[in-house]
């Protein structure tokens, strides 16, 4: 029966010795590639490859097992008797687990590659996905075809009715899917990077999660979870504030009463910011006067920053640092007053009450 519906001869060929050989190679280049290049990588990157070997070696220890029992069985029964009878069922599932090991290693290679130029920040495992997609469908198909004699010439040609129902149904799925792929080849934005997402008259702001299959997902400025469809973001004007190693400039204006000295209020600003590690020397910050009333007149304090994320700490830093000084040398800020002149009465008249 097993011969009527098993290819044993071509099963038994697939599960050698030397296909195990060359899984357990692979396996041990991922490891070895993990060890020697990827030293460097944060520490949320270092738990993630780990948690990727551990399940890996899991699976390669439950087929270790599989591939041990079906060649003990085989070589002591020689397919007869009832153990011989069950030794095809044992080879497809071995065979199964095998595949599932060899696509899970091909992708941690690939993912280990891409760790290898991203060091601290973290990469989008949308085109990992696709490619261990791909690769388990093509190794189910050929798999199949070897073990059960399915021609997949005419599978392919009867389903392709039924693919065209599929993908009208999966429409939107599949436009986010592309938008997606799309996204990661133009390389407008990349994880950890601060963007702005504008469509129409909806503004988003968040730091990039994370890329999936459907959706790109944002960290805001609260730390909430912010989903938007591949689609929307493909659409959408996107800002990147966070791209190639040009600063963020941002800027603080301190209004002082009018005659105040200059200079020794644009010395006290500036030496104010060197107690700010968040803020660059180069490009060196400047403070100017930006306006001038009978009033009032406004220094506008411009500086550097590495991280669009820390800008409203910095902020407040600048501000809290830049009071501090200008009253440590006798400097005083402004105050908004509101003053109200009553004209005389005019004679003849009685002052209104």
């Amino acid at each position: 029966m097993n011969e009527k519906f098993i290819q044993t001869q071509s099963l038994y060929a697939l599960l050698d010795l030397e296909p195990f050989i060359i899984l357990s190679a692979l396996l041990l280049l991922a490891w070895v590639f993990y060890k020697l290049f990827l030293r460097e990588v944060s520490d949320e990157r270092h738990r993630n490859l780990k948690n990727h070997f551990r399940g890996l070696f899991r699976h390669y220890l439950i087929m270790s097992v599989f591939f041990m029992t079906f060649a003990g069985i085989l070589h002591f029964t020689e397919g007869q008797g009832p153990l011989g009878r069950s030794l095809p069922y044992l080879g497809i599932l071995t065979f199964g687990w095998g595949g599932a090991v060899f696509v899970k290693v091909c992708r941690l290679i690939i993912l280990q590659y891409l760790f290898l130029g991203s060091m601290k920040a973290g990469v989008p495992v949308l085109i990992v996905n696709i490619f261990s997609l791909l690769m388990s469908v093509v190794l189910a198909l050929w798999g199949a075809s070897q073990i059960f004699g399915i021609q997949l010439a005419p599978l392919l040609a009867t389903s392709a009715a039924f693919s065209i129902i599929l993908g009208l149904a999966l429409q939107d799925t599949l436009g986010n899917l592309f938008a997606g792929i799309s996204l990661q080849l133009d390389k407008s934005f990349e994880i950890g990077d601060w963007v702005e997402v504008v469509q129409g008259l909806q503004k988003t702001v968040g730091q990039v999660k994370e890329i999936t299959w459907r959706a790109t997902t944002l960290i805001g400025w609260a730390d909430e979870v912010i989903v938007i469809p591949n689609r929307t973001m493909a659409n959408s004007h996107i800002s990147n504030y966070q791209s190639g190693d040009l600063p963020i400039i941002r800027s603080q204006i301190f209004r002082l009463p009018y005659g105040t000295d200059v200079q020794l209020a644009q010395e006290c600003l500036l030496a104010s910011l060197r107690e700010i590690p968040e803020i660059r020397n180069f490009p060196e910050p400047v403070c100017l006067v930006s306006e001038n009333n009978e009033s009032w007149l406004g220094l506008k304090l411009s500086y550097y920053i590495d991280n669009y994320g820390a800008q409203y700490t910095v902020g407040h830093k600048v501000l809290a640092r830049g009071l501090e000084y200008l009253k440590a040398n006798g400097l005083q800020v402004t105050h908004t007053t509101i003053k109200i002149i009553q004209p005389p009465p005019t004679p003849g008249t009685e002052p209104a009450i």
